[in-house]
């Protein structure tokens, strides 16, 4: 099993930058991590993911150009910068992990974490 924690959610304002991080523990495994956002009242939806060699990415329309993900593969984290926000982007955010990195499909993925609130006010 995998165990997927994420930080660093908050109240921010329009405009200002946010930092994500999520921790993965558990059994060791070279794959496709990401990140999925629900917003209340909407169905979940991908935001980014990235190959296990951080060589591959993808974004969602709605942030690309102002989210960027990563991975530390030594620390087992993965982390999305989110610059510019908007109000728009509220919602709980789960870092996602085993699945095909530019799979928006909330489905094909296996293993979730929590989820971190991210509020932005206008």
């Amino acid at each position: 099993q995998v165990q997927l924690v994420e930080s660093g959610g908050g109240l921010v304002q329009a405009g200002d930058s946010l930092r994500l991080s999520c921790a993965a523990s558990g059994r060791t495994f070279s794959a496709s991590m990401g990140w999925f956002r629900q917003a209340p009242g909407k169905e979940r939806e991908f935001v980014a993911g990235i190959t296990y060699s951080g060589g591959s990415t993808r974004y969602a329309d709605s942030v690309k150009g102002r989210f960027t993900i990563s991975r530390d593969n030594a620390k087992n984290t993965v982390s999305l910068q989110m610059n510019s926000l908007k109000p728009e982007d509220t919602a709980v955010y789960y870092c996602v992990a085993d699945g095909y990195y530019s799979d928006t499909g909330y489905s094909r993925w296996s293993y979730w974490g929590q989820g971190t609130q991210v509020t932005v006010s206008s």
